[in-house]
């Protein structure tokens, strides 16, 4: 595994009525959701990550801040962008940002760590035995 600062992401998608604020019960208009968003930006995120992975690795996201600036309607197409701005060991900084067809939506930091997969559901599952 090696990551260095710099590394980029990239993951788009429709807006539709399965990715509103109304379809995530965050709001009640019919615009991009929020939560979505954030999805969107940990897929960028991820997708810049998931081929550079050892065998048996995966990445979990930890933290997000972002400010949601601008609406998007049904139908446009929302572009999330990522950045790897700091390695510190198994843990990764990212700028994120996303677009619509009229420009910048979205900004923020995003933060993943790199988990050896088995161990980390392996801890899940236990938990859950509690």
């Amino acid at each position: 595994m090696e990551f260095k600062v710099g590394l980029r992401g990239q993951a788009e998608t429709v807006v539709n009525e399965t990715n509103t604020a109304t379809a995530a019960c965050s709001g009640a208009l019919p615009v991009f959701g929020t939560p979505f968003l954030i999805a969107l930006m940990e897929r960028a995120a991820w997708s810049s990550l998931e081929s550079r992975l050892d065998e048996g690795q995966s990445s979990v996201g930890t933290k997000i801040a972002i400010s949601h600036l601008a609406a998007t309607p049904m139908g446009m197409t929302v572009r999330a962008e990522s950045e790897v701005t700091a390695v510190d060991g198994r843990r990764l900084e990212f700028k994120v940002t996303a677009y619509d067809e009229a420009g910048l939506i979205a900004e923020g930091t995003h933060e993943r760590f790199v988990v050896t997969a088995d161990r980390f559901l392996s801890k899940a599952a236990e938990k859950g035995r509690k």
